[in-house]
């Protein structure tokens, strides 16, 4: 876990590589319940015996955009910011899916700060560039660059 006391610790972070956060399973149930809450009910997303049969996987797969929910975890799970007063997601400045994310598939986040404006007063526009690893992948589940606005 990295400790940022303010913003001028994490400007000079830039270009480095943060942390690689925790494993993480992406199992059924949890892709039941994002098709839920998106209304996202493609069967290769939640039928596991019409994805045996027909999916090229073999098996459901994660929504890429379950996936791309999780960026905000994997950030938050390599770096703490002292006396910081909060946060808001900003956006998002490119995202990629280069991998599926088959059911049972364990995920990280590994993370590094890409870029940070400072933005008055005490604030910080920051770009977290993160890929979303999967275990025993060749390729990245997810590429993002997620950009956060901080204020100490």
């Amino acid at each position: 876990m990295n400790i940022f006391d303010g913003p001028e610790a994490l400007k000079a972070a830039i270009g480095q590589e943060i942390g690689i956060g925790e494993w993480i399973t992406v199992d059924q149930a949890t892709i039941d319940r994002f098709a839920e809450a998106t209304g996202d009910h493609q069967w290769i997303h939640v039928d596991p015996e019409r994805a045996a049969r027909e999916s090229p996987y073999g098996a459901t797969v994660a929504h890429g955009y379950l996936t791309l929910s999780l960026v905000p975890r994997f950030i938050a799970g390599v770096r703490r910011l002292d006396g910081l007063r909060l946060s808001l997601n900003y956006g998002l400045d490119r995202v990629r899916f280069p991998a599926p994310v088959v059911v049972g598939s364990r995920l990280r986040g590994r993370v590094q700060v890409a870029a940070a404006l400072d933005v008055p007063p005490r604030g910080l526009r920051t770009t977290y560039g993160v890929t979303v690893e999967i275990e025993g992948g060749d390729k990245p589940a997810c590429l993002a660059d997620a950009v956060v606005l901080h204020h100490w």
